[in-house]
């Protein structure tokens, strides 16, 4: 395989004061074959810094550090291509929340989305970002997911209500899909409606038609302890979650539940269900990430095109150390590989 026989993967290069940039650059020293595979989308001193730590660990030449003009550019010199997309400055201080390093990272995920939309890029790769820097960027989302959902929206003029995204968190023996994101507990109980519930449903069916070409065997995680206990703990199983597990089923999927959320993921480990849905962020993450968070991977589902990203965060205790481990950004290259596929 050569970088002119297929369309890159752009990694956008996270938050340049967290290991999102190191982690870049283990990545490819572990895993040579990924310089002709991917392009990075941020800024080329960052990206030699990081360089610069990971190969004194490692006691291990560096890539060379290869600027290029697009992200299809496939007619530079071997070595990590890096796609300017910052304006050239002094590299930001490691470990520490800084606007500057919030707008750096901003400006990786908007060119790094544009060029997938534009089909330029066959697949993203999101190294970590930190929220809090993002925000102080003057950024008004949250997060990744909800900053990709409204760049896809806006390229496709539609409002964001109408390209509802779930997350999908996996690693090699668990999958869950969450109904809420990054919201408070309060508000994300109040997020569990039938209509929700039903869309989370569907969103993961037709995923894992479109990249696994089949139906997924759905386990529907209850939001109460025991699943409600029949109505003694909470009427959310049996007023909300049921009937759209129903109407789920009158539509042709393969899904069960509500069952009790303490066994249901232990289930699915044992190979019942391809896929949990989780009725919030943490009764999903905690049980993905408890088994494997060197090999987990997010995956949005519902993007007109693929995005993964390492299940970790900047781990700013780690910047500058060139120590932080690359497996799950590795993992989540694989698994963008895999969903998006070779393209001429």
């Amino acid at each position: 395989m050569t970088r002119a026989m297929v369309a890159p993967v752009v990694v956008s290069m996270g938050d340049p004061a967290g290991i999102g940039p190191e982690i870049v650059v283990a990545a490819v020293m572990e895993r040579p074959d990924w310089l002709e595979r991917l392009v990075v989308a941020g800024d080329a001193a960052t990206l030699e810094r990081a360089a610069r730590v990971v190969a004194a660990v490692r006691d291990q030449a560096a890539p060379a550090i290869v600027g290029v003009q697009s992200p299809g550019d496939v007619t530079s010199p071997a070595g990590l291509r890096v796609w300017q997309v910052c304006d050239p400055q002094p590299p930001v201080v490691w470990g520490f929340v800084q606007p500057e390093a919030g707008r750096m990272a901003a400006r990786c995920i908007r060119a790094a989305a544009a060029a997938a939309l534009s089909g330029q890029v066959r697949a993203l790769v999101t190294a970590p970002i930190h929220k809090e820097a993002l925000s102080l960027a003057g950024e008004p989302w949250p997060g990744h997911t909800e900053m990709l959902q409204a760049l896809a929206a806006g390229h496709l003029g539609c409002p964001v209500a109408d390209l509802p995204v779930r997350m999908m968190l996996s690693e090699p023996h668990l999958r869950t899909v969450l109904v809420s994101i990054h919201v408070s507990l309060r508000e994300a109980i109040e997020a569990v409606t039938t209509d929700r519930v039903l869309e989370t449903l569907l969103i993961t069916d037709r995923h894992f038609l479109r990249f696994g070409g089949r139906r997924a065997r759905i386990a529907v995680a209850g939001l109460n302890p025991h699943a409600g206990e029949g109505g003694l703990f909470g009427r959310e199983e049996a007023d909300i979650i049921a009937p759209a597990v129903e109407r789920a089923r009158a539509q042709g999927l393969d899904v069960q539940g509500p069952f009790p959320p303490d066994t249901v993921f232990m289930r699915a480990r044992q190979g019942a269900f391809d896929v949990v849905i989780a009725m919030y962020h943490d009764q999903g993450l905690i049980a993905v990430k408890l088994l494997g968070l060197d090999h987990g991977v997010n995956t949005t589902l519902g993007l007109p095109f693929v995005r993964t990203s390492p299940d970790h965060g900047t781990a700013f205790d780690l910047a500058g150390t060139g120590r932080a481990s690359p497996a799950s950004l590795l993992a989540a290259l694989e698994a963008a590989d895999q969903a998006s596929g070779p393209v001429a």
